[in-house]
């Protein structure tokens, strides 16, 4: 079984998902079904079947998180330290156009473009891990090569 990199935030996020769908959520669904089922034939009852396709949903995406909490792997990145480019790293760059960028390297679960956190499977990611400070690297996107420079690199 092949474990997977999470960070102690996002553990407790995927927990806390989980237990929302175990909980209040399989709970609101069994109601919405037992709801349709009181409205007569089933054959024809599209609130029954819209319930019972959200239930498909919920069950299908429970799963798929339990997985991925059975096989995490919670790193503590405040216990890391370096200037070399790893898995928690919060890394600054800066890229052809002079914008300045910031990422920190989480798991696929945890990852949010958006608010700043890359999945460690992304491209960019990958071109930045065994990297320090002052190296440049070059990622392979959609839209073209781009380049990056590692302006800084830390853990907390």
């Amino acid at each position: 079984m092949q474990t997977v990199p999470i960070t102690q935030d996002g553990y407790a996020k995927l927990e806390a998902e989980i237990k929302q769908l175990k909980g209040p959520e399989r709970q609101r669904i069994i109601k919405a079904i037992a709801e349709a089922r009181a409205h007569g034939d089933l054959s024809e009852n599209a609130e029954y079947h819209a319930a019972k396709e959200q239930q498909g949903h919920n069950e299908t995406r429970l799963k798929e998180l339990e997985d991925m909490f059975n096989r995490a792997e919670v790193i503590d990145v405040a216990s890391l330290s370096g200037d070399v480019v790893k898995f928690g790293a919060q890394v600054t760059l800066v890229d052809e156009d002079d914008e300045e960028l910031r990422y920190q390297l989480v798991g696929a679960y945890e990852s949010n473009v958006e608010g700043g956190k890359i999945s460690i499977v992304s491209p960019i990611a990958r071109a930045l891990i065994g990297k320090q400070t002052g190296d440049e690297v070059e990622v392979r996107t959609p839209g073209g090569n781009k380049s990056y420079e590692i302006l800084n690199v830390k853990y907390s």
